[in-house]
């Protein structure tokens, strides 16, 4: 049976480098349940010439679309085929359709590890009924609609560079208005310097003549010549309350929503009394029922919190709750991983059912 052979790429988180085998062996499965055309028959890691790989097994070869898509895996840095103790390279292309540094730049307490962002990302449009799409915002000019990930806590847009990234639509909700000028001052001047052909425009935003806070608008082409064709995707950010954005989006317009829930330190939401709750499992109770109003039926729902303050259990009957279910393989289920002393971090991906 084919096997091939995943080399690891550096974190500059030492935590994060240490704990990467084991999320991307169970990312490796998600792939090969979702997109790949052929079975994966295991995965495990392995020393060859003193260097550590996750290596994968498959019941036949990697199509050239497989590859496509594994060149995605968050921390991969090389793939190759194994033959005994001999590796033999296969060309990864990854989608980036622009520079890393619009995601690694930016540099602040508590930002969430940039290799995390993408497995979320992709384990999430990988739960959705079109998994495939994962590779679709990056064709531009091929007729389909972009996916749109929404972030309903953006923070200071992590999740939303790496929506750019894949050339997928994206919007964030942030209630913090120092994260929403940050990152807006970024965002601006990023483009600015790479020279990236874009519209952006700002300013309060109202409904019903009250305003609710600020918001930022961009449109921008992947190339001069897209943007001057049309071929052009957007970034929407509204610093407002979570618990608004089925009044600011479309029911039934996002594919996913990507989101990386309270710790229980920090973070909060403004409920509708505008009083402060600081408790996640408050804010998620109120909120999941809003974010999933505006996830598409077929979509999917990504969200890792702190297990040291909202247990696995009582977080997947607030998912149910709010109606959806939750992805309970294997791959989904060994995730966890210590972010530090007072976190330990874990995810869930729930569907809205298509029906």
């Amino acid at each position: 049976m084919p096997e091939y052979a995943i080399l690891i790429l550096p974190s500059a988180n030492r935590v994060y480098t240490d704990t990467s085998p084991r999320l991307l062996r169970a990312e490796l499965a998600a792939f090969g349940d979702r997109v790949l055309t052929t079975p994966v028959t295991g995965t495990d890691t392995r020393t060859i010439g003193g260097v550590d790989y996750v290596t994968l097994g498959t019941e036949a070869p990697l199509s050239g679309g497989d590859v496509a898509h594994l060149s995605n895996l968050s921390s991969a840095y090389a793939l190759f085929e194994v033959h005994g103790e001999l590796l033999r390279p296969l060309t990864l292309d990854p989608v980036a359709l622009f520079d890393s540094d619009l995601l690694t730049i930016q540099k602040y307490t508590g930002k969430t590890n940039e290799l995390f962002t993408r497995l979320m990302v992709n384990l999430t449009m990988l739960a959705t009924d079109r998994p495939a799409d994962l590779l679709r915002g990056a064709r531009p000019g091929d007729g389909h609609r972009p996916p749109h990930v929404l972030d309903p806590l953006a923070g200071r847009g992590t999740t939303l560079n790496q929506a750019m990234m894949y050339g997928f639509d994206a919007t964030g909700v942030e209630t913090d208005g120092k994260d929403f000028e940050a990152y807006e001052r970024f965002l601006k001047t990023w483009l600015r310097t790479k020279r990236i052909k874009h519209s952006a425009e700002s300013g309060a935003l109202r409904r019903n003549k009250a305003r609710l806070g600020q918001r930022l608008d961009v449109t921008y082409g992947a190339t001069k010549e897209a943007y001057r064709a049309g071929d052009t995707r957007r970034v929407t950010y509204y610093n407002t309350d979570t618990l608004r954005t089925d009044e600011l989006i479309r029911p039934g317009s996002v594919d996913a929503i990507v989101t990386d829930a309270p710790y229980g330190v920090r973070h909060g939401s403004k409920a509708r009394d505008e009083s402060l709750s600081r408790s996640p499992r408050e804010l998620l109770a109120a909120a999941l029922p809003v974010w999933t109003r505006v996830l598409r039926r077929g979509g999917a729902l990504g969200v890792s919190y702190n297990t040291y303050v909202l247990g696995r259990d009582e977080l997947a009957a607030l998912l149910t709750d709010a109606g959806l279910t939750v992805v309970t393989d294997p791959a989904h289920t060994t995730l966890a991983h210590r972010v530090d002393q007072s976190i330990l971090r874990d995810v869930l991906i729930a569907r809205n059912p298509a029906s």
